[in-house]
């Protein structure tokens, strides 16, 4: 049942009727989590709707993200951690929440972590994908360091039907799989299988081949450079000089095989294989985390904060990553909007 504080205007019917619709059509809402993501979507402000379809996705100000994009529904975001986790993905995590990123859609649901291990089976976790994007409308963004960014990577062979030409859906709160490999896609109300989706962004930090032969990671040999059309972005941070990826002097870059669209950032000779998700520290500190803010790839980056922050070598990737992860979060959500009013349009 669909409740409202106060007499529901003629816009809020027309976004309840669609929901309802889609619903009873095509059955999306498979239970209580779902149900209760699908309502949230259709209970945006109409002024922040107005005001998030007007930002430019590539220009995200502190102030767009606390007072839009706070308000309008995220993307999950998976941070999966190395092999030898000195440092897991949680300071990362905390850093992204400190900028303004959901908490909730960044801890696993199941348990409550920041963090995820990188020993995960990835057609499990291209599976769990799936599950989300049919729920919530949004496909989650992937953030892998080491060992972690090989899993990204995998997930993304996975969807392209690399490794088998259908997944199961996987349930990650029952941690089951579901009888079936196909999904309700949220906004065309199409069936269609989970093979061949498409994740918004994946960041992959240090994460090289030589651990992957040490490991017996034989299968991802020769794909760990090449990101499939799976990824709609891809950005690779690489150390030159980083051993324990196997880069004695330069890193091999990483390239698309046909449509993502993939950037390289070559980190600062300071920065540490093992301590690149030690970030939350720039989101406290005032003039690095407005650098951060300003930030933007290409020749338009504002020159680095001086002083003792001057000389951390993690605020290059930090502020990079949350640049894709404020854009693509503007983005998922316009499409959101876009698609719900579509849905919406016939009962004007």
């Amino acid at each position: 049942m669909i409740s409202f504080q106060q007499p529901p205007s003629a816009r809020e019917l027309r976004w309840a009727a669609a929901v309802v619709l889609a619903v009873a059509a095509f059955g999306a809402v498979a239970d209580e989590a779902g149900e209760s993501q699908v309502l949230e979507r259709a209970t945006i402000d109409a002024a922040v709707e107005e005001r998030l379809l007007a930002l430019v996705p590539e220009r995200i100000s502190e102030r767009d993200v606390q007072e839009v994009l706070a308000r309008a529904p995220a993307p999950r975001i998976i941070n999966l951690e190395g092999s030898v986790p000195v440092v897991t993905m949680a300071p990362f995590a905390e850093f992204l929440i400190a900028m303004g990123y959901p908490e909730e859609r960044i801890r696993d649901p199941n348990g409550g972590a920041l963090s995820y291990s990188s020993f995960v089976d990835a057609r499990r976790l291209a599976g769990a994908m799936a599950w989300y994007y049919e729920r919530e409308g949004m496909m989650p963004m992937l953030i892998g360091h080491s060992q972690g960014g090989m899993v990204a990577i995998r997930v993304l062979y996975e969807l392209a039907g690399e490794f088998g030409d259908s997944i199961p859906v996987w349930n990650p709160l029952s941690g089951a799989a579901d009888a079936r490999t196909t999904i309700v896609d949220p906004r065309t109300g199409a069936r269609r299988p989970v093979v061949g989706l498409e994740v918004p962004y994946v960041a992959a930090l240090a994460t090289g081949k030589l651990m992957r032969f040490l490991l017996g990671q034989w299968t991802m040999l020769s794909r760990m450079r090449a990101i499939p059309d799976t990824a709609a972005e891809f950005t690779g941070f690489s150390l030159e000089w980083d051993p324990l990826a196997g880069n004695y002097g330069s890193a091999e870059p990483y390239r698309a095989i046909s449509s993502a669209r993939v950037r390289n950032v070559t980190l600062p000779p300071k920065a540490n294989h093992l301590t690149l998700p030690l970030a939350k520290e720039f989101a406290l500190d005032p003039v690095a985390r407005d650098w951060i803010n300003r930030y933007a790839p290409g020749l338009g980056t504002p020159s680095p904060p001086s002083g003792a922050l001057a000389d951390l070598p993690n605020l290059l990737h930090a502020a990079d990553i949350w640049y894709s992860v404020k854009k693509h979060w503007c983005l998922e959500a316009q499409q959101l909007i876009r698609g719900a009013r579509k849905s919406a349009a016939p009962l004007q």
